[in-house]
């Protein structure tokens, strides 16, 4: 079978170790998890794009972020979802369609990141210099920043996976809940020092660049609220900003394991774990966290909200 599976090029996926009468309730929370944070990312985005109030260079470079968070629940969750109902045996993928997953879910974590970092310079700029927002993030400089965080993290990754799809391959058993790049050079019997290496180098950038600027930048928004006069605005943003950082921390952590315990096989359950949070926790915490604490966000979705509830009637 081995054979056959390999010369096919067909890929078990080893997916979450549950037992039969634990499969259906895991799968209907990550079903209700799946729908609601595609229900919340997707309303942002429609509400963002249809209330002209709303057109503002802040708000386009808010929806960064449930563009992302599409992708990354999108490009996990489902699969996750079918296999959850299958026979450990049977929870087949082919090698192209691992690659593609691999891919995205890559990008996804390295936009998390880069996406964090430029709304981290946005709350700087309104909070620390707000007489020069309007100056400085005008909508070109929005789609600068779009565009480097995107561009940023499709570079990488290509290079990633493009030293990985060179490898031959000996085996065909995914050890993971979903394909990743440490999943794929793992099926090769060939030396992937190299694999291993760019990876760590890329991984490790990312986390000390992403840290390091969230870290700096929230650092002067707190002195500059500690600092100022004003206490009211200044406890609003202190909150706002203490909660991004929660779910910056969650999002930061959650992807360490991930990437770290593919080097330690023994705590293979817990690095399972790790993914699954990370493709959904923050996504699902990032509508809320990022969305709803906009005063202009949450005032449009509850004058809507009401609207559709009064039409219902």
């Amino acid at each position: 079978m081995d054979n056959l599976t390999f010369t096919n090029s067909i890929l078990l996926v080893e997916g979450l170790k549950v037992t039969p009468q634990s499969s259906y309730p895991i799968f209907i929370l990550l079903l209700l998890v799946y729908v609601f944070a595609m229900g919340c990312n997707i309303g942002l985005i429609i509400l963002i794009s249809t209330e002209k109030k709303l057109r503002h260079p802040m708000h386009f470079l808010f929806c960064n972020l449930p563009v992302n968070d599409i992708l990354g629940t999108t490009v996990m969750l489902p699969p996750l979802l079918r296999d959850i109902l299958r026979e450990a045996s049977e929870r087949y993928m082919t090698y192209v369609e691992c690659v593609i997953q691999a891919y995205f879910v890559h990008t996804f974590a390295a936009a998390s990141h880069y996406v964090l970092m430029i709304m981290a310079f946005d709350r700087y700029v309104a909070i620390c210099n707000p007489l020069q927002y309007s100056a400085i993030m005008t909508n070109n400089m929005v789609v600068k920043l779009s565009v480097s965080a995107w561009g940023l993290s499709i570079f990488f990754v290509s290079i990633m996976l493009g030293l990985t799809i060179r490898l031959s391959r000996c085996r065909s058993k995914i050890e993971n809940p979903f394909c990743d790049n440490a999943s794929l050079f793992k099926l090769s019997c060939e030396n992937v020092v190299i694999n291993n290496v760019f990876g760590i180098i890329c991984t490790v950038t990312i986390f000390i660049i992403s840290l390091g600027f969230v870290f700096i930048t929230y650092t002067k928004i707190a002195i500059v609220c500690i600092t100022s006069k004003n206490k009211s605005l200044n406890s609003k943003a202190i909150k706002t900003c203490s909660t991004h950082i929660a779910v910056y921390i969650i999002m930061f952590v959650s992807c360490a394991i991930m990437v770290l315990l593919h080097r330690f096989p023994e705590y293979s359950e817990s690095r399972k774990l790790a993914g699954i949070m990370f493709h959904i926790v923050p996504p699902g915490l990032n509508p809320i966290v990022y969305g709803l604490q906009t005063k202009e966000i949450r005032q449009k979705f509850v004058k809507r909200w009401y609207r559709n509830k009064v039409n219902l009637k």
